[in-house]
C-alpha cells in the first residue's frame, strides 16, 4: 500500500478471523523452541522457516485487525512525502512543512520537494507524546496543589 487513503477499515469477518488467529497464533509462540519455527501450509503440505520476529509482527497484525482498526507497514528507512508525513502525524501539511522548517524533524530535499524518514517522524511522535504526558501531570499536580483535583479519590 503506497498512499494512506487506500487503507481500509478491516470487515467485521475480518476482525474474527483475525480474532481467531490472534489468539491461536499467540499460543503457539508461547510454545516455541525455535527463532526460526517451521511452519506447514495444511492445505498443500509446504513446510518453510518464518523467523520469530516476522511471526510477533504478524501477532501484532492480527490483533490491531481484530479490533477494527486498519494497519499499514512502512519499512523504518522509508522517505515519505510531506502529504504521507503530516498524515501520519495527523497534522496539515503546511504545518508539517513549519515544524521541518524549524528544524524540529530531519528532513532532505529531492529537487524542491521534502522527503521525511518514516523513523524520524515515529522518533517526534513519540517525543510529542512523552511532552505531552509530561504536562498534564504537571497539570494534574498543580491542580492538586491547589485542592481542584484529588487523584486519591
Amino acid at each position: 500500500m503506497n498512499n494512506l487513503e487506500d487503507i481500509k477499515r478491516p470487515t467485521k469477518q475480518e476482525q474474527e478471523a483475525a480474532m481467531e488467529s490472534y489468539n491461536a497464533l499467540s499460543a503457539m509462540l508461547e510454545q516455541l523452541n525455535s527463532n526460526a519455527p517451521e511452519i506447514e501450509i495444511e492445505e498443500t503440505k509446504e513446510k518453510f522457516k518464518i523467523p520469530l520476529s516476522a511471526l510477533k509482527l504478524l501477532v501484532k497484525i492480527l490483533k490491531v485487525t481484530s479490533q477494527g482498526n486498519p494497519i499499514s507497514i512502512i519499512p523504518i528507512a522509508t522517505e515519505m512525502t510531506t502529504q504521507a508525513a503530516a498524515e501520519f502525524l495527523g497534522c496539515s501539511r503546511p504545518h508539517l512543512v513549519k515544524i521541518l522548517e524549524d528544524g524540529e524533524i530531519p528532513f532532505t530535499k529531492v529537487g524542491k520537494h521534502r522527503r521525511v524518514k518514516f523513523e524520524d517522524l515515529a522518533d517526534y511522535k513519540k517525543k510529542k507524546r512523552e511532552e505531552r504526558e509530561a504536562l498534564l501531570i504537571d497539570i494534574m499536580k498543580g491542580d492538586e496543589e491547589l485542592g481542584l483535583y484529588d487523584s486519591q479519590r
